[in-house]
């Protein structure tokens, strides 16, 4: 299907010559052209005027023009998987299909951002441009070399972009557990400290002596010291240990037990714990003492839940320092098994049904290295491991788990680090392919095919090497990374 330009976009009025020619030599790579090669230009291609607005090609069209603008601006967008810029095509430049170029469908709508004076050529006029004007495919080498530079930082600012998305919403997921958890623990902190506001004045309205004060503190204090094994593991110990306290509690008070049986029961009091209380407290005494005593349990179960859980915040907080090196100079030494710990804790949130195993050689030496590149080498390696065991058949097994295995160890004088999975093979004749730029095994939307390919350029970079060795169901990407560093930079 040939593209179309629309009749409402070409002029009833034909621009006069000289200023189309004029306009023509104001186009950078055209600069310099004689003057009859100009006005052949001009009077063999079709002039277009379009409105700001106007569309002149739709993503997916053949690519069978090449487009000389004159004046204005002109947009090129994908609308496939997400609006993103791609192309912006000002006054003075060439674009569209050019000769030599393997370009054959628009990847984007190309619509005026202003009004835009063009003129246009199909592609079946090159023989013809390139007879009368020889140098004209020498004019468009640096244009087409401007492009893929320029096609090529777009997938890798789309590819980078990707990551981190991904990225943060591992990062969502790994906080929104410990988050939660504070925020329900200082809830339950604020209702306890209520409880144990209201029960301070039934205390006191206990009257009780200092001797039976000081009891209270001392057997308080010999359950808690025979009860160092809190918190038991074991749910029907727990609930076994409830029961007996409940039916303590019922023969001795005519309270309810459900208020403080669950606490007492989870700390590992026993029933027998109870019946020195029976000594020096009558039974209305021993109810409160007991609801101010496992709330005063609960108060400190939240305490620490919120301590474990801004624990954890803290350590995802430096895990990210780490990963990024944030606050750190460009070239430092790194400590790759740090890296590759930080990394993991990073995807930790896609690893549920993946055995994760480390194999850290002992006081390993740091080398000098970009950090943060490294790191972003890691993740490649490790997301696409996560992805290989994704595809594992579970269909007879669904509980079956993949086995990620990561090893950083010595080499001669090199530090070796290999990312292992036991996932579906790559198949042979792909493998040498796979670090090719755009190349991937991936459904479209799901990957440009650029992450090896960055990887490849850090490892080489850092004078190493990125190899793959797949079969008999076990997949390694092996980095090599010289421990002497001179010259690398």
């Amino acid at each position: 299907m040939q593209t179309v330009i629309p009749p409402s976009m070409i002029p009833e009025t034909p621009t006069p010559l000289g200023e189309v020619m004029a306009a023509i030599d104001r186009i950078p790579p055209l600069q310099g052209l004689p003057a009859d090669q100009r006005e052949w230009l001009a009077r063999r291609g079709q002039e277009v005027r379009a409105k700001a607005g106007d569309v002149l090609f739709e993503e997916g069209d053949p690519a069978e023009q090449m487009m000389l603008i004159l004046k204005g601006e002109l947009h090129v967008r994908r609308t496939r998987n997400g609006a993103m810029a791609l192309f912006i095509g000002r006054s003075g430049q060439m674009t569209g299909v050019l000769p030599f170029s393997r370009m054959t469908s628009y990847g984007g709508q190309g619509f005026a951002a202003s009004d835009v004076w063009a003129i246009i050529y199909h592609k079946s006029m090159f023989p013809e441009i390139l007879e009368v004007i020889p140098s004209f495919g020498q004019r468009v080498v640096s244009t087409l070399l401007d492009r893929v530079r320029e096609v090529t930082r777009i997938e890798q600012q789309s590819e980078k972009l990707t990551a981190l998305g991904k990225l943060a919403g591992n990062l969502a997921h790994e906080l929104n557990n410990p988050s939660s958890a504070a925020q329900r623990a200082a809830g339950g902190i604020l209702t306890e400290l209520h409880s144990i506001g209201d029960g301070r004045y039934r205390l006191v309205a206990l009257c009780l002596t200092p001797e039976q004060v000081l009891a209270v503190q001392n057997w308080e204090r010999d359950v808690r010291a025979r009860s160092q094994a809190a918190l038991l593991a074991d749910q029907v110990e727990v609930a076994a240990l409830e029961d007996e306290i409940r039916g303590w509690i019922d023969r001795h008070s005519s309270r309810e037990a459900w208020p403080v049986a669950p606490d007492l029961a989870e700390l590992g009091v026993a029933a027998a714990d109870l019946d020195p209380l029976l000594g020096f407290l009558d039974p209305n005494a021993i109810q409160v003492v007991l609801e101010q005593f496992a709330s005063t349990l609960r108060a400190e179960h939240y305490a620490q839940a919120m301590l474990s859980s801004t624990s954890r915040i803290f350590d995802l907080i430096s895990a990210i320092k780490t990963y990024s090196y944030m606050d750190r100079a460009p070239i430092l030494e790194v400590d790759v098994p740090a890296g590759l710990d930080a990394t993991l804790q990073m995807l930790q949130s896609r690893m549920g049904k993946i055995n994760v195993i480390r194999e850290y050689e002992p006081e390993l030496p740091t080398i000098s290295a970009y950090g943060s590149e490294l790191n972003q080498v890691w993740t490649i390696l490790i997301e696409n491991a996560i992805d290989a065991l994704a595809k594992i058949d579970r269909s007879k097994n669904p509980e079956k788990k993949g086995c990620l295995r990561v090893v950083c160890k010595l080499e001669g004088d090199m530090i070796l680090v290999e990312v292992w999975n036991d996932g579906p093979d790559i198949p042979k004749e792909l493998q040498d392919r796979i670090f090719e730029p755009f190349f991937t095994t991936k459904p479209p939307g799901q990957g440009l095919g650029l992450g090896l390919d960055n990887a490849t350029r850090i490892v080489r970079k850092h004078r190493g090497h990125l190899g793959v060795r797949s079969e008999d169901g076990a997949t390694c990407f092996r980095v090599r990374l010289p421990l002497n560093q001179l010259q690398a930079y």
